[in-house]
């Protein structure tokens, strides 16, 4: 199926395209990636009248550190860009565990993070990922620039508080109080797909001591799930056994699944424990090889 007909803009410059979008009222759409918007448009299930394509707007391309070592992901940041991250390898292990398992290679060299954070699909990886760490959206509009928490920033599936004259132009997420540690996990049916139950997790330790923790569960909700109860078990303690065991049963309660061809409700929070479990179990410090020989 061809999309219905839509006006193409493709300005060089932010104000440009906000501009445009300003003045298209709330049937225009920003094109970053177009992995999850030009599906959409050939389906007929999106029939926007104006496409404001960003492509051409420099300096959005960028994923850098601050000297403090918040992150910035610009709006224009591929997928296949953060998978190959040395950055992120070294300072992220939450994000570069779940880059190489976004969609498949074709998508991850289009697609944007900041594309996926805008699109809100409940099945989403990056937004779990973003949630976990604390992370925010910037955007940009008329009016200048506002910062939005990613656990505030979905209002529902396929929806986000963004105004219709508003740009999301990055993702930003704060910097590490203690040492960083974390994982991403996914059930696909196949490689590429949507996950079935995704499972974010994001610590930070000093010492012995987890200092911050957080826990965010994609596809089992209609929208990214923060499993809160989950992470506060883990603070203000060591990652013990026991703690491990309780995070995972709380953020399997904290899941809300539905029955469907792809399991039971039951099933995907059996994996969300899973998921918890073996992300944590992964984090433990090691005992010191004397300690192990007493």
């Amino acid at each position: 199926m061809y999309p219905s007909r839509f006006r193409y803009e493709a300005p060089s410059s932010l104000d440009e395209a906000i501009g445009l979008l300003h003045d298209g009222g709330d049937y225009a759409k920003v094109l970053a990636g177009g992995q999850s918007l030009v599906p959409l448009m050939k389906l007929r299930f999106a029939s926007p009248d104006l496409i404001v394509d960003i492509n051409n707007v420099p300096g959005l391309d960028y994923h850098r550190a601050d000297p403090d070592g918040t992150l910035r992901v610009g709006a224009l940041c591929r997928h296949a860009d953060l998978e190959r991250s040395a950055l992120l390898k070294t300072t992220q292990p939450t994000m570069a565990a779940a880059a190489p398992v976004i969609a498949d290679p074709i998508v991850r060299n289009r697609g944007t993070l900041v594309g996926s954070l805008c699109h809100a699909d409940p099945q989403g990886d990056w937004a779990s990922v973003v949630m976990a760490l604390g992370g925010s959206i910037v955007a940009r509009g008329p009016g200048g620039r506002r910062t939005i928490p990613v656990a505030d920033f979905v209002t529902g599936p396929f929806q986000n508080v963004l105004a219709p004259d508003e740009i999301a132009v990055e993702a930003v997420i704060p910097a590490a109080r203690g040492t960083r540690a974390g994982g991403y996990l996914k059930l696909e049916r196949r490689v590429g797909d949507f996950a079935t139950v995704g499972v974010a997790v994001a610590l930070e330790t000093s010492g012995d001591t987890v200092t911050r923790a957080g826990i965010a569960l994609t596809g089992v909700g209609g929208s990214t799930v923060a499993a809160t109860a989950a992470a506060d078990a883990l603070t203000g303690g060591p990652l013990t056994a026991e703690r491990i065991g309780r995070a995972a049963d709380l953020a399997a309660e904290a899941a809300q699944p539905r029955t469907d061809h792809r399991g039971s409700a039951e099933y995907k929070r059996h994996m969300v424990r899973t998921f918890v479990t073996r992300i944590l179990g992964r984090a433990q410090p090691t005992e010191p090889a004397q300690e192990r020989a007493a």
